[in-house]
């Protein structure tokens, strides 16, 4: 139960920031939580202590990867952009 509570105030707190994202990197990120939540729901009914922290420490680094993947894109959408900026000023 804690860890939904930190999950949704984690998410809350995403989504406040996830504002200044780029469309593309608010789907990475948003298919990183899917299979998180995927990954917690299956913790929530696992057989053994082992299997549930097993499963939740892999949706915790899926989340995570998915938060840096999603800066990832939006970081090489700022040198895209940047590049098409300065060639539109060299014209």
């Amino acid at each position: 139960m804690k860890k939904m509570f930190f999950t949704t105030v984690a998410a809350s707190a995403a989504l406040a920031l996830g504002a200044c994202q780029s469309p593309e990197a608010d789907a990475v990120e948003d298919a990183a939580e899917e299979e998180a939540e995927a990954l917690d729901e299956m913790a929530d009914e696992a057989t053994s202590e082992a299997r549930e922290e097993a499963l939740e420490n892999r949706a915790d680094m899926v989340e995570e990867q998915g938060e840096e993947m999603a800066d990832v894109v939006d970081e090489s959408q700022d040198v895209i952009e940047e590049g098409e900026d300065l060639m539109n000023a060299e014209q």
